[in-house]
């Protein structure tokens, strides 16, 4: 399995789908099924039990996982961009940087 272009922390965009247009922070990458949960995106409603945390129970908002391929960084200037990697002339190590402007990305 190939590195993903996304990862934990990293401001997204969705690109295609019901939540086009829509930012958030990725809060987690599942790198088999290749899908990324986005703070904010593709919420669902998720019937809970009656527990501690909620002793009444009931419908509860949750984001759920969007398949990476409909997602894109945003780099520092607020704008969707690929990303692609090089090695770093200074540490040796590769580095993403951001096919549009050409700064990497941390």
């Amino acid at each position: 399995m190939s590195k993903l272009h996304i990862k934990k922390g990293d401001t997204v965009v969705v690109t295609a789908g019901d939540n086009k247009g829509e930012k958030g922070k990725v809060l987690s990458v599942n790198v088999e099924k290749q899908r990324a949960v986005v703070e904010g995106v593709n919420l669902v409603s998720k019937h809970t039990r009656p527990n501690t945390e909620n002793p009444k129970g009931g419908i509860v908002k949750k984001e759920s996982g969007i398949h990476i391929s409909n997602l894109k960084v945003v780099d520092g200037k607020g704008k969707a961009t690929r990303i692609g990697r090089k090695i770093d002339e200074k540490t040796g190590k590769s580095v993403r940087y951001s096919k549009k402007t050409g700064e990497v990305i941390k």
